[in-house]
């Protein structure tokens, strides 16, 4: 079992398992359940897919990093499979969708109200929480519309000797 790296409390979907390590690390999802709810059918490549996901904690994947995943895993999945679980999973809010820089999207398992660092050396993104980020304004909205979400992302690069 995957060690996950969330610090939330275990939503409904998590049981602990005897994976050998302390027990708040050992969270398994129930990902057929998960499905079930969000009212999708649990194929069995939804639920590989959704175990490869989960089985780490929140993360953030792009389609490209969940198919190699999945190939390695020995999950038989095309990579047009691939994105159109992603894309049904962010429709029922089972993940999250970041599209940065118009070029790459990619999917958050923590759907909570957060913020993210972008680390451009790296091309990986990490998880601000929604309380570190204060937005005091917004410009005004076209009539007939809402806010639907306000998404930040402080862009990092490591420090360039001056």
């Amino acid at each position: 079992m995957a060690e996950t790296t969330t610090t939330a409390a275990p939503a409904a979907y998590d049981r602990v398992v005897d994976c050998g390590l302390r027990p708040s690390l050992c969270v398994a999802r129930d990902v057929g359940a998960m499905l079930r709810d969000s009212g999708l059918r649990p194929t069995r490549q939804r639920i590989a897919l959704g175990r490869l996901l989960y089985a780490k904690g929140d993360r953030h994947v792009t389609a490209e990093i969940l198919h190699e995943e999945a190939m390695r895993a020995r999950v038989p999945v095309s990579l047009a499979t691939v994105y159109n679980t992603l894309h049904q999973f962010t429709e029922v809010n089972l993940l999250r969708e970041l599209a940065i820089d118009g070029s790459k999207t990619w999917f958050d398992t923590n759907v909570t109200d957060h913020h993210h660092f972008l680390v451009e050396d790296d091309n990986r993104l990490m998880d601000i929480p929604g309380a570190h980020i204060e937005v005091s304004a917004l410009p005004d909205i076209p009539e007939g519309m809402e806010v639907a979400r306000v998404d930040v992302v402080v862009r990092l690069r490591k420090k360039r000797d001056a």
